[in-house]
């Protein structure tokens, strides 16, 4: 378990999450350094959560699918209430927090991604975007957020664990890859200091 100011977590693993989700009938993906771990292709940290990803639109359907769970949308800069039934978050709210019943450990999140015409788009900044099969790969019938889609999410105010992650990930990224992320960080994250980093200046 992995203690945290909103209560202790004790987080199911990707394959738990999986058996989980069998039947419901929408995009999602493992996401955050889970997703950059399985592109790698080796455990080289610790992790708080577990990050799911799927489309705000889907929102209701995975209520729905987890209407045995326990969940609160963490509403910023910092409150994290109960989730009711039937309730349509409002945009600026990205984040659910599931456990199986109250006073129980957090067992992993939920991240609400945008999307258009079947197009993933960055809520930070929507002119970055691709089609929303493109951002993600399966292995072991598992589906993951592809790595330099995560890092762009990581690459505002990275924390020593996405300085991790994006060191471990760097040189096996393709050049499609490191591309489209550099091309993201210009439009998004101009100050990064991974911009250097994907073309070998620094």
């Amino acid at each position: 378990m992995v203690d945290d100011p909103w209560g202790l977590w004790d987080l199911l693993r990707p394959d738990e999450v999986a058996i989980l989700l069998t039947g419901f009938d929408a995009p999602w993906w493992v996401a955050g350094g889970y997703a950059i771990e399985a592109f790698v292709g080796r455990a080289f940290r610790d992790h708080g959560d577990t990050d799911i990803g799927l489309l705000r639109g889907d929102q209701l359907t995975i209520q729905a699918h987890l209407n045995a769970w326990d969940l609160h949308a963490a509403d910023p800069p910092g409150t994290l209430r109960p989730w009711p039934r039937g309730e349509t978050l409002a945009p600026g709210v990205h984040d659910i927090w599931a456990r199986a019943g109250p006073g129980q450990p957090w067992r992993f999140q939920l991240m609400l991604n945008g999307s258009d015409a079947g197009d993933w788009v960055f809520r930070r900044e929507p002119r970055v975007r691709r089609p929303l099969d493109s951002c993600v790969w399966r292995q072991e019938g598992i589906p993951y957020f592809a790595p330099e889609v995560q890092l762009l999410f990581k690459a505002k105010a990275p924390r020593p664990k996405d300085e991790a992650d994006f060191e471990a990930a760097l040189p096996l990224l393709a050049a499609t890859q490191r591309t489209w992320l550099l091309h993201a960080l210009n439009l998004a994250e101009p100050a990064s200091p991974w911009r250097s980093r994907l073309t070998g200046t620094a």
